[in-house]
């Protein structure tokens, strides 16, 4: 049990498989989350002080851990690890534990002191009251974001290892926190237990990196080395990552304002849209990048191009593989999904349209808003954290353009449509001096892979759209297993009509997740045996 939770991933699919099972598992229990939230307060003042609460504490977490943390810590502790002197690695883990630690620490206490003012900034459109309830749950929840800036370094350190498992897993626990916030402490303390639950989760993603890092070798002790080299040099690189993650941040920021501008419930219904959403993008496109982004350090580390455009070119075209359907799924049953999701209690039909109509924005643009996040790795596998800033500068600004121009006319949907609308800017921006650095990525394999995949995809929509009124004959829409019924049986023909057909046209990447998840099987079978064996 000790080796499979601790075990290391030898490819890029393997560890995609593992992160995106979790993935998969973590937004699930998040739809549960959210199915609980949306049951309990519905789409009302309570969960937009909530969700208004997270910008500012989001937005200090991105910069100051997110910004250090994602473009160089994995690159640095690698080569460090994999030197013939281990221990510096682990002595610059606790030199980055010490420096962001203290950054986070210093940004709380000032948001702290400042919350009510901040929280007038982020929600113009709320009344004193509910700012003042924005500023006491924006208070609590830097507790969780602190305990989460300590979780995302030991979580580096397990990806560096190639050790998904733990890391994986520690998603799942964070959202079964937040409903137990939900469901005992709001019981106990009132809506600020939502906030309390936030913090339990970020407290049981902390232990569980803890244990994976502790059982990789990892030993605490006090070091603050400045001028050590290693950590200097994340330094430099953290500055122009910093200040790209800021400007997707003030997109949301943005985007934030003005559902708050709009009538109530209209932020929570954004906030619902995007959290389904993400399921397919950070099931498919986040698991691949992390999966894919130590092997894209270790070939170029090498100096072998090559290797790294056969994994980039691999990686990409996996995701084409599994974000097709999903964004045919997410289009045609958007209504189903959203209904399923959190079309409970309070959480009437008026809310469900508008957020499915949100939601089909978004599925639009599933595919480069996966491509960006690989995209921007491959960038920081080269140690260049200024193209990702140009080209998100660009993207965000369009984004806001865009904001300004679609929300009088379209409400709540026209910020869905500037925030797809800037993930296809950042993604072309991204994959162009991406090519015309490396010369080439293999683009005539994804083009191949992806006439084959439209096709089975086109056919998989038809089917969707085709069974939808089946259910009609024989359960009612008024339902929630009506609904979720003509979702499964629509759905589930489309993926396998889907299936067959990437079957019948030798998708390679079709037979190359098989034959992954086939030697994973046997493996599981072959170690069940020899345990069973009599001694």
């Amino acid at each position: 049990m000790f080796r499979f939770f601790h075990a290391e991933s030898k490819t890029i699919i393997g560890a995609a498989t593992i992160v995106g099972i979790f993935s998969f598992l973590a937004d699930f229990v998040g739809f549960i989350r959210d199915r609980v939230l949306a049951g309990m307060f519905g789409a009302g003042a309570t969960l937009d002080v909530y969700y208004a609460a997270f910008k500012i504490p989001d937005f200090l977490f991105s910069l100051i851990v997110i910004g250090a943390i994602s473009s160089s810590f994995i690159p640095l502790f690698t080569k460090n690890y994999f030197s013939e002197r281990r221990e510096s690695a682990w002595e610059f883990t606790n030199s980055i534990l010490h420096l962001i630690g203290g950054g986070m620490l210093v940004a709380s206490i000032l948001l702290f002191i400042f919350a009510h003012p901040l929280s007038t900034l982020i929600a113009p459109g709320f009344d004193p009251l509910k700012q003042s309830q924005v500023a006491e749950f924006m208070r609590v929840m830097l507790c969780a974001q602190m305990l989460l800036a300590f979780s995302l370094i030991f979580g580096s350190v397990l990806q560096g290892l190639k050790r998904f498992f733990l890391y994986a897993l520690a998603p799942v626990l964070y959202n079964l926190g937040i409903i137990l916030g939900a469901l005992v402490f709001a019981k106990i303390w009132g809506p600020i237990g939502l906030a309390w639950g936030v913090v339990l989760g970020a407290a049981l993603h902390l232990c569980t990196q803890c244990i994976g890092s502790v059982a990789a070798g990892y030993s605490y002790h006090f070091r603050f080395n400045l001028k050590d080299q290693e950590a200097r040099k994340m330094l430099m690189m953290t500055g122009p990552r910093i200040l790209g993650i800021a400007i997707a941040q003030l997109l949301f920021l943005v985007l934030t304002v003005f559902a708050t501008t709009m009538s109530a419930g209209s932020l929570t219904i954004f906030q619902f849209a995007y959290n389904i959403q993400f399921f397919a993008v950070g099931t498919i496109g986040v698991s691949f990048a992390i999966a894919a982004f130590p092997t894209f350090s270790e070939a170029l580390s090498k100096d072998d191009p090559d290797g790294f455009r056969r994994s980039f070119a691999s990686t990409i075209r996996q995701i084409l593989f599994f974000m097709i359907p999903l964004m045919m799924l997410f289009l045609i049953l958007r209504a189903q999904i959203v209904r399923v999701v959190v079309g409970a209690g309070a959480f009437d039909w008026q809310a469900t349209i508008l957020t499915a109509d949100t939601l089909a924005f978004f599925a639009l643009t599933f595919i480069p808003q996966a491509f960006v996040y690989v995209l921007a790795r491959a960038f920081f596998a080269l140690h260049d954290t200024v193209t990702p800033l140009t080209a998100g500068l660009v993207a965000g600004l369009v984004g806001v353009i865009s904001a300004f121009l679609f929300a009088p006319h379209f409400g709540v949907i026209g910020l869905g449509m500037a925030f797809s609308l800037s993930a296809v800017v950042n993604a072309v921006l991204l994959w162009v001096p991406l090519r015309q650095r490396m010369q080439s990525l293999h683009e005539a394999t994804i083009l191949q892979s992806l006439l084959k995949l439209s096709v089975a995809g086109i056919a998989c929509g038809l089917v969707m759209q085709g069974l939808k009124p089946v259910v009609l004959h024989f359960l009612s829409l008024e339902t929630f297993f009506g609904v979720l019924f003509q979702g499964i049986l629509a759905g589930g023909a489309g993926f396998v009509v889907y299936l067959l057909i990437a079957w019948f046209l030798k998708v390679e990447e079709l037979h190359s997740f098989l034959a992954v998840l086939q030697r994973k099987f046997l493996r599981k079978i072959r170690l069940d045996e020899t345990v069973s064996l009599p001694k």
